[in-house]
């Protein structure tokens, strides 16, 4: 007989809208999170008050997948924070709200792991590889002095599924694993699938989507130089280097940021003029 989930779901009405807090909306998603101090700082808080929390990164591909998935559109519904990820989104959200900057999940894991290093915030590694994980795990502590508590690691193997029963188990192992902020490396949209089921179960950790981040600190994946990135041109430096992987996803994005291009202007006209 299956054993009952530890954690109750939260009903309907538990669950905050997606909106509250947001800073501006790209798209109809909000971003709530302005700049990379403030969502480390957020990030930090929420898990030293032991509270569930989902926190994304939205990018092109992100809205991509929005307007294509329901299950991925109910994951980030589920978000307590969304930060801008990727030079056109911060370029429509800037339009609402001056303050904001990119910040990627590559962007935060360092400077959120020295932050909880700081308050005593152990974290667990979730995703990629075991080899990865080991050399992230490294990378990490000797960022911060070997003051960084690492909770637990776990790769999970291929064709790991974020919303069944392994995903249950995993969740089971990182809660009683005492770790407050839990960072998982799926790629969209399995972490934000899996983060968002965490939440659901309401464990007390704070689930952080950051793709790539820990193949970037283990070396096993290059990460575009930092004039590159200043440029708004990761994206050129990621497609040089998977052109076969990423030719038709970055295809769909361009499409979506001309429409986006279009339509967001003539919104905040036709909404200025019915104000």
């Amino acid at each position: 007989m299956q054993q009952e989930a530890p954690f109750e779901t939260p009903a309907p009405s538990q669950v905050a809208s997606p909106h509250a807090g947001s800073l501006a909306l790209v798209d109809g998603w909000p971003i709530h999170l302005a700049t990379l101090s403030d969502a480390v700082a957020a990030i930090a808080d929420t898990a030293e008050r032991r509270e569930s929390a989902a926190v994304f990164t939205l990018n092109l591909d992100h809205l991509v997948k929005l307007r294509t998935s329901e299950p991925f559109r109910r994951a980030y519904a589920r978000a307590r924070y969304v930060t801008a990820d990727g030079a056109p989104i911060v370029r429509l959200a800037r339009a609402q709200h001056s303050r904001i900057e990119r910040t990627t999940g590559a962007d935060l894991v360092l400077p959120l792991a020295e932050e909880a290093a700081r308050r005593n915030l152990p974290i667990y590694l979730f995703g990629t590889n075991a080899n990865v994980l080991a050399k992230a795990g490294r990378r990490l502590a000797m960022n911060t002095g070997d003051r960084l508590s690492i909770a637990g690691t776990e790769a999970p193997p291929m064709g790991f599924d974020p919303e069944g029963a392994a995903a249950d188990a995993a969740i089971d192992r990182i809660a009683a694993s005492g770790a407050r902020i839990c960072l998982v490396a799926l790629g969209a949209p399995k972490q934000e699938l899996f983060a968002a089921r965490a939440v659901a179960r309401g464990v007390p950790v704070v689930f952080l989507g950051i793709g790539a981040a820990l193949d970037f600190l283990a070396g096993s994946q290059v990460r575009a130089p930092q004039f590159v990135q200043r440029m708004g041109c990761e994206w050129a430096w990621r497609l040089a280097s998977s052109p076969r992987r990423l030719t038709l996803r970055y295809a769909q994005c361009a499409l979506l940021l001309a429409d986006l291009a279009i339509r967001d202007p003539l919104r905040r006209k036709t909404q200025s003029a019915g104000a």
